[in-house]
């Protein structure tokens, strides 16, 4: 079956501890929702450094990556219906790109 990366792109850091609790269980409740499908749950990422021919640059780019994770799904359609119950676009604060894996 082919594999998708999620590529997730915002959301905001928690206020207090009582929000980062109800962020976290969101983020679990939809990761669980989507049982095996979810091969790679992934991790949520620093700023990045963009490297281009003009060199190095500190800024994470246009569209800073904040975190990814890897699903199964029957094609791109599917995966990106499971990337609509994301926390980050539920609550409007991010995106997801969505993109099939292709092996070499």
């Amino acid at each position: 079956m082919p594999q998708f990366i999620f590529a997730y792109h915002g959301g905001k850091a928690p206020e207090t501890p009582e929000e980062g609790a109800a962020e976290m269980e969101a983020w679990k409740t939809w990761m669980g929702s989507m049982g095996t499908a979810l091969v790679v749950p992934g991790n949520p990422v620093g700023l990045s450094k963009t490297v281009s021919a003009s060199g190095i640059a500190d800024n994470g780019g246009a569209n800073p990556l904040s975190g990814y994770s890897v699903v199964e799904a029957l094609d791109q359609e599917a995966a990106c219906a499971m990337a609509k119950g994301c926390p980050m676009v539920i609550s409007g604060n991010g995106s997801v790109e969505v993109a099939e894996m292709v092996s070499m």
